[in-house]
């Protein structure tokens, strides 16, 4: 089949999508297309369909995995893919939130979670973290090599920021200069592959470090 392992960053070649409502699953793959997240996405709306996919001679870097599927459960995908060896992170888009789900779907051996509340700056740092062979659960996204790789100063530099600070502030509540206060953003925005203050506060939430 040729898979390999989800480690070689973005775009990914090839997302699918397994929800059996067509609005969401056709504007998600839009959106990830538009977004440059990944160069191609399937659609499928039952696990044996996915499998169909997947039994395809294509590259597949990426599973999205809706919870309820037609009257049956989207984990059943999960122990499939594994049977088949086939190395590829999935991770479970669902509108349910609460945790007892989250729970499930990492003993399920899901990759990672995203509520479909999340916003756009949250499914690029779901993408972000995955194809770097990571994690991505809420409160927790972690790739092997950093998890937490922010300095205490730009934690606070952030948490500021978060609160709607301006940096003037920031410098003053700080003791910092303009400079130092905007070498830090750079960094942070860098760090999170986020390109403004909104989508910064957005992300740094959803992992869950403010």
């Amino acid at each position: 089949m040729g898979y390999a392992p989800c480690d070689q960053g973005l775009p990914l070649r090839r997302v699918l999508i397994v929800d059996d409502h067509p609005l969401f699953s056709q504007g998600l793959a839009e959106l990830i297309t538009q977004a440059m997240l990944a160069t191609s996405v399937d659609l499928a709306d039952s696990v044996d369909e996915a499998l169909e996919v997947l039994s395809r001679p294509n590259y597949v870097d990426l599973v999205l995995l809706d919870v309820s599927l037609q009257g049956e459960t989207g984990f059943m995908l999960l122990p499939r893919i594994a049977a088949r060896e086939l190395p590829i992170p999935a991770v479970v888009i669902s509108s349910s939130e609460d945790e007892p789900t989250v729970r499930a779907a990492r003993a399920a051996g899901a990759r990672g979670f995203l509520p479909k509340s999340a916003g756009r700056a949250a499914l690029a740092g779901m993408f972000r973290t995955i194809s770097r062979g990571g994690e991505y659960f809420p409160g927790c996204a972690r790739s092997p090599d950093q998890a937490m790789a922010l300095t205490p100063r730009q934690l606070e530099v952030l948490s500021l920021l978060a609160q709607g600070f301006p940096n003037k502030r920031i410098c003053q509540s700080l003791g910092l200069t303009e400079h130092t206060v905007k070498t830090h953003l750079k960094a942070i925005f860098t760090h999170l592959g986020v390109h403004n203050r909104t989508e910064c506060v957005s992300q740094a939430r959803q992992m869950g470090w403010i």
